[in-house]
């Protein structure tokens, strides 16, 4: 507004107002609840005879419980500073520089209240833009604001704010951010708190921060559009060094010399004069432009926006001055490409790039985007502008011939020159992961004779199933492109071996060859494939490609619908395991080869048979007995574990049975439980229905885990293990002491024997460190309530060191060795029955 503008522009018209005989905590809810600085006292003519506002607050004694409830004539200011309606903005900022007083009733010609106008009003209205816009914070700040502990009470907080004269203080806690407590805030305390509470749960937070150097212009712009009257004032390091109020705008005035400003405003005007011609050019370019014009202020408030903006956005001026390009948002970026955004904004001053965007009718479109800052002659940002294109069009068409150019039109799948484009990539990427690649490429076995026999579009349906089965069966990482014709390739994604990308090929070959229909004829179709293998077949992608198709013109050569792999003794490797699992798998279905042997277990008092721990054996038809040291891992691989465990279960409970029906007493059996078994839902309802089947008591089976079973991340065994022993069957830890040995687990989990590994036992007679360790697990034990087993007893020295020990239970070769059901009935079930 112009400084000649009367004040009844700006006054407010609501009076708020009371009697003299109304308490003071009410008068301040009214004031606090009405968002009013100021409160006017009337007497029974309705004549102004006193004033009570936010500064008045500081003379509240707040350690007085009945200062808060006196009449509020006691407190009122008197007379009341009134100012006629006829002044101008520019008189009344006079006045208010002149008195001590904030606020002023704007009265007729009668001398009649009409209205109320506040200091705060005039600053923000009054025409300071050019001074503004010339002074630095520093030019009128306070320095050595007054900084409280946030555990200070509000009474002592309100008496230093009064003897300092300062009407806010800075609130300070450790490790916290800066707040601040303020005079409107007393008017609330009046109404609501009493003197004892902490300033810290009063305070305003955060504290809004300007650097001293900033313009005033800028201090004023924050005030408005946060709604508030002091900033925090930084220096360079970041510390604060004053305080600004809104006030000071005003004050400040005073304190700087008038020609000064004058001769200031009187610079610029004649430079806006010089430039006045290329700003209206500027505009009409501006306004004319085919391209979305946007320019907002440097806190990123619309100021200005051109008509193509508005065919762009549906927006109008209406709609966005004063707003965040934030209206704009898609919801398509995350918060990290905005924060990168403006990172490269304040760096290089500029941005370019696309972006989503959404209309005002919320359809979504691609937009060209550029935005730069633009800075005076100090280099300070004093506003963004941003240019937008529409590309969508151009993109769908740029994506349409990049798809024409990079993928089949038949399948959808990369082709040839995508693939060898991508590939190299992916081999960085598993040169710095590590892990193998797999290249594996597929041909289709007699097509040409199916494609003649059937039409062309027949085999292009054939050729567009294939596709999609095979996709199928790849994991997510993978990737599969046709090369042409029928040949097909997938890249196995880096991680795992050798074994596991064969397995994958060989998924995609049963994908092949399940049975086909077309044209009403039920036919098959076979494959050859090739694999390659990064890094052991190279490291260079046409090279892994063609030795890919060296091993598929193998795989053709040697009879068709089969597998190479490029070296052919890797190929015999893995060929022999593939067979092996082939033969574990046929075992296990055809309950053929796999046998259970039983190691006994003594007690360590006098050497008597007391338990039985069932171990798998596999006697191949060709190999003889294979070690499980062999044919359990290939199981684990081959995910057989859970199919193993159950074998095991029904033998164990299958011969504990027989020996029971010939009337001997077999001890309990434990059966080793893996990980893959530990967290299958219906174990226990499997341990019970067997148990059952078999009429057997539940004590003859326990169960061993070792201690790497149960502690995988994600997983809880605590249920299962508790399901175990409600049976009841007992749950033993086995190889305690190499694994993780956590003591929480160990006291969570229901088990009730623990198994001390070999390794500690191996050292005991000559190791002090394992006798410690030994000490140390079975003291535990003891205290936890388990049983001890010794594990590995394999010499009579580790024997005798034993007995040093509270040990219930020994088990090793020097004892008894891991023998077949009908030797551990002759040696021990028969002698005792």
């Amino acid at each position: 507004m112009d400084n000649e503008t009367p004040v009844t522009r700006l006054m407010h018209a609501g009076i708020l107002h009371c009697s003299p005989e109304t308490p003071l905590n009410e008068a301040a809810n009214r004031m606090a609840a009405g968002g009013k600085s100021a409160i006017v006292v009337l007497d029974d003519e309705d004549r102004a005879i006193g004033i009570w506002t936010e500064h008045d607050a500081l003379t509240v004694d707040f350690s007085d419980p009945c200062a808060c409830q006196v009449p509020i004539r006691e407190a009122m200011s008197s007379p009341v500073e009134t100012v006629p309606s006829q002044t101008s903005i520019g008189e009344a900022a006079s006045a208010f520089r002149e008195g001590r007083r904030r606020h002023a009733l704007v009265v007729d010609t009668r001398e009649r209240p009409i209205g109320i106008i506040s200091r705060t009003d005039v600053v923000l209205n009054l025409g300071l833009a050019p001074y503004l816009r010339l002074r630095e914070v520093r030019s009128v700040m306070r320095t050595e604001p007054l900084v409280l502990p946030d555990t200070l009470p509000l009474a002592d907080a309100a008496a230093q704010m009064r003897e300092s004269a300062w009407e806010a203080a800075v609130v300070a806690a450790p490790g916290d951010e800066l707040g601040i407590i303020t005079e409107r805030d007393l008017v609330r305390c009046v109404a609501d708190y009493p003197g004892s509470t902490v300033i810290g749960a009063l305070a305003s937070r955060p504290l809004l921060q300007i650097e001293a150097d900033a313009l005033l212009i800028r201090a004023r712009s924050l005030f408005f559009h946060n709604q508030v009257r002091h900033l925090a004032v930084t220096d360079e390091q970041g510390s604060v060094a004053g305080l600004l109020g809104l006030n000071d705008l005003l004050v400040g005035t005073e304190q700087l010399h008038l020609k000064d400003l004058q001769s200031a405003i009187e610079q610029r005007d004649e430079a806006i004069s010089e430039s006045r011609i290329n700003a209206r050019l500027a505009q009409r370019l501006i306004e004319s432009s085919r391209e979305a014009v946007m320019i907002t202020s440097a806190e990123g408030y619309i100021e200005y926006i051109n008509d193509a903006f508005v065919d762009l956005t549906g927006y109008s001026n209406r709609d966005v001055i004063g707003r965040t390009p934030s209206l704009l948002a898609s919801g398509r970026h995350a918060q990290s490409f905005f924060s990168d955004m403006w990172q490269s904004i304040h760096e290089q001053g500029a941005w370019e790039g696309d972006i989503w965007n959404r209309r005002k009718t919320g359809e979504l479109y691609l937009a060209s985007l550029n935005i730069s800052a633009v800075r005076n002659d100090r280099g300070q940002t004093v506003n963004y502008v941003g240019q937008l294109h529409d590309v969508t069009e151009i993109r769908d068409q740029q994506e349409r011939l990049r798809r024409q150019a990079y993928y089949d039109p038949l399948t959808r799948l990369p082709n040839r020159r995508l693939i060898e484009e991508r590939l190299p990539t992916i081999v960085t990427r598993a040169s710095r992961e590590g892990g193998h690649i797999g290249i594996v490429i597929i041909d289709l076995d007699g097509f040409k004779q199916v494609n003649d026999s059937l039409n062309h579009d027949s085999g292009d349906r054939i050729l567009q199933e294939l596709a999609g089965r095979m996709n199928e069966t790849l994991g997510e990482a993978d990737e599969l492109g046709r090369l042409a014709g029928d040949e097909f390739i997938a890249i196995i994604a880096p991680g795992g071996d050798h074994d596991g990308v064969v397995r994958r090929a060989r998924r995609l070959m049963s994908a092949v060859n399940a049975p086909l229909e077309q044209a009403g004829q039920h036919f098959r179709i076979g494959c050859s494939v090739g694999i390659a293998t990064y890094p052991d077949d190279g490291e260079e992608a046409s090279a892994l490609i063609q030795h890919a198709s060296t091993a598929l013109r193998r795989a053709k050569h040697e009879g068709r619908n089969t597998l190479r792999l490029y070296r052919a003794e890797m190929h015999e490797a893995i060929h022999q395991r593939l067979a092996l699992e082939s033969d574990l798998r046929g075992a296990l279905e055809n309950d053929a080869g796999l046998e259970v042997w039983y190691q006994p277990l003594f007690t360590s008092a006098h050497h008597r048979l007391a338990h039985l721990e069932a171990l798998v054996r596999w006697r191949h038809p060709q190999q003889g007995l294979i070690a499980p040291g062999t044919f359990v891992p290939l199981a684990e691989q081959a995910g057989l574990m859970r199919s193993l465990g159950d074998w095991v279960l029904d033998a164990v409970c299958r011969q504990l049975a027989t020996w029971r029906e010939q009337g001997l007493s077999p001890p309990p059996v434990a059966v080793n439980l893996s990980a893959q078994q530990l967290w299958v839902d219906d174990l226990v309802s499997r341990v019970r229905d067997r148990l059952d089947h078999h009429q057997l008591p539940s004590q003859c089976l326990s169960f061993e885990l070792t201690e790497s079973a149960f502690l995988a991340p994600d997983q809880n065994p605590t249920g299962v293990l508790r399901g175990l022993r409600e049976i009841p069957c007992e749950v033993a830890i086995d190889d305690f002491g190499t694994g993780y040995s956590s003591l929480s687990y160990l006291h969570e989990l229901p088990a009730n024997t623990l198994k001390i590994d070999r390794a500690f036992i191996r050292g005991l007679a000559e190791n002090r460190n394992s006798r410690a360790i030994v000490a140390a697990i079975t003291s535990l034990a003891r205290e936890l309530g388990m049983k001890v087993v010794a594990e590995g007893v394999e010499t009579a020295e580790q024997l005798a060191a034993l007995e040093g020990f509270p040990v219930d239970l020994v088990q090793g070769f020097l004892l008894g060795r891991p023998t077949p059901a009908e030797d551990v009935e002759q040696a021990f079930l028969t002698a005792t029955a």
